[in-house]
């Protein structure tokens, strides 16, 4: 599915005839981070999504055909040569990429609901309550103007605003400003599941017991390294990180019984861990991930450790969608 952040582009109307699309990239990769390109023309129309590491995903369509993937990411560059392409540029968070990212490998749930039928609070609320891993599109009546929401298994993960700019404010704020101008102006509603490139498996949580298959202590001394690095850069005062871990894990350990410090099963110090426990490798990840991600939220760290966790993601991101978990 072809879908561009909603937010304006940072730069548009480029034409490619006078470009290098690569360079464009390198270019771009350094001077945003992450982000989408939109390639459009009266004959055929893509997207490529990128972070600072690689081209993550991309989808391409022309006479009724589509391609996504790898795929679809060269047949747009090859592509510039024979169209006259209008460029824009947008930038996307860090923490949203990889929800943008998957969009080409989502599968239709529901099309073309209008206003008049469906009320886009009472659409979220459903979704919710149906655990959706997936996005809400919504087109304004202009055809210009909208919104998009993210969920991951039925909670508001991340969205994108056409009156905002990306990151800016809060993102229940901005659904219930969409809901209103829904409401105003009316407009039509998409819904799409996200199915993951890789290996087009499913976010749901799946039951793995098998043990030690992920080198999961290995990954996960690689990911609590990067997120202490990133707090002693950040420069947080008070307590040191094995400190905060700690509180964090004793808050967790009536969901993950393994993190109870006073067990004395996962302990981390010096960069590495020891663990002496029964637990499988879904639950190890799951329960430090979710400590991670909730301590980054508190310490206000949340984007910077997302992109420093970049290519870590990219050499685990197989083994943590085979077991439904985001990063962020």
């Amino acid at each position: 599915m072809l879908i561009v952040p909603k937010e304006k582009p940072v730069v548009e109307k480029l034409n490619s005839y006078y470009l290098h699309i690569k360079k464009l990239f390198e270019h771009y990769q350094g001077e945003l981070g992450c982000g989408a390109i939109h390639f459009k023309s009266p004959f055929a129309e893509g997207v490529i999504y990128f972070d600072k590491d690689e081209m993550l995903n991309g989808f391409f369509r022309e006479d009724g055909n589509t391609m996504k993937g790898k795929e679809a990411v060269e047949h747009i560059v090859e592509a510039v040569d024979s169209y006259n392409f209008t460029i824009s540029i947008h930038q996307i968070p860090a923490e949203y990429i990889y929800l943008w990212a998957n969009v080409p490998d989502s599968e239709e749930v529901y099309k073309n609901l209008s206003t008049e039928f469906t009320e886009l609070g009472g659409l979220v609320k459903k979704m919710k309550d149906e655990k959706l891993t997936g996005f809400i599109n919504v087109i304004m009546r202009d055809g210009i103007s909208g919104g998009m929401i993210f969920f991951n298994g039925g909670q508001v993960v991340g969205g994108s605003f056409s009156w905002r700019p990306p990151s800016a404010g809060d993102i229940e704020q901005g659904i219930e400003e969409l809901i209103e101008k829904c409401k105003e102006a009316g407009a039509t509603f998409y819904v799409g599941k996200i199915i993951p490139q890789t290996e087009r498996l499913s976010l749901e949580p799946q039951q793995v017991t098998q043990k030690n298959s992920w080198h999961v202590i290995t990954a996960l001394e690689e990911l609590l390294g990067i997120f202490e690095e990133v707090v002693r850069s950040n420069g947080t005062p008070g307590k040191d990180f094995r400190t905060l871990l700690k509180k964090k894990f004793l808050s967790k350990a009536n969901k993950y019984d393994f993190l109870d410090p006073f067990a004395g099963e996962f302990e981390y110090a010096d960069r590495k861990i020891t663990f002496v426990g029964e637990a499988t490798d879904e639950d190890l990840a799951r329960g430090v991930i979710e400590s991670v991600k909730e301590l980054a939220k508190e310490l206000k760290v949340s984007p910077k450790l997302l992109e420093a966790l970049g290519p870590w993601y990219q050499q685990n991101k197989k083994a943590l969608t085979r077991f439904g978990i985001r990063l962020f």
